[in-house]
């Protein structure tokens, strides 16, 4: 939520006019507070990468990856927003179930329908999973990275690019942004620009007054600012 405490949503839909009626509908609600659209579910991966979404409308019956699939793709993120899907179907809803959806809600929308999946999404608790799966793309293939398999993040100004043990990916995320959001998943800030998985820190050494950590088979630097936290942190790894 915002600061106001409005929800933040997103609509997923990959027909134009049914996606802009239900943003339509959402920014009138005065629970919610900014609404964005995506028109397919690769879309909807990048706009949760680039902001804070409390909530997804989903359409299920969309070119290439479905509503559906979507969903539980969304269902790995650690903090995942509230999934409630919009469809002219009624044979998925054993699917809502299983995911936890907040609501089913069937087309044509209605105004007062929408009102009242909006307050079940406010009244219910927000599910999370122990890992968060990132979405990276490359040359149009969109590939999905767990947060536990991240050794370490490296800052490339407005993006962030994340290394595991198979190589790295580009995302558009700000280091600021995954150092709050990672802080209670064992991530730690070792220099202005790097971000460190302390489950992944092996190594540390102390040479001529210089800290560096190793991390799989790399080494990295640990600015004096931050070795005091990181000792602390390590120190109470086990």
């Amino acid at each position: 939520m915002d600061g106001s405490g409005a929800l933040q949503a997103l609509v997923v839909d990959d027909e134009a006019p049914a996606r802009e009626e239900l943003a339509f509908l959402l920014r009138e609600d005065p629970r919610v507070g900014t609404v964005v659209v995506a028109a397919s579910a690769g879309e909807a991966l990048r706009r949760l990468g680039e902001s804070a979404i409390d909530v997804v409308f989903c359409d299920i019956k969309m070119p290439g990856l479905d509503g559906v699939e979507l969903a539980r793709v969304m269902s790995r993120f650690a903090r995942r927003p509230q999934i409630v899907f919009v469809t002219a179907y009624d044979d998925h809803a054993v699917d809502a179930f299983e995911l936890q959806a907040a609501d089913y809600v069937m087309k044509p929308v209605r105004a007062e329908r929408i009102a009242e999946a909006v307050r079940r999404v406010v009244g219910a608790e927000p599910p999370s999973t122990a890992d968060e799966t990132i979405s990276v793309e490359l040359a149009g293939v969109t590939r999905f990275v767990r947060r536990s398999q991240v050794l370490f993040v490296e800052a490339h100004g407005d993006y962030a690019r994340l290394y595991t043990a198979d190589g790295s990916h580009l995302v558009r995320t700000p280091l600021s942004v995954l150092e709050e959001r990672w802080a209670d998943a064992g991530f730690v800030r070792i220099h202005r620009s790097v971000l460190a998985a302390i489950a992944h820190i092996d190594e540390v050494r102390v040479a001529d007054g210089r800290t560096t950590v190793r991390v799989g088979t790399g080494e990295l630097p640990v600015s004096r600012r931050h070795a005091r936290a990181l000792r602390d942190r390590l120190a109470g790894r086990g």
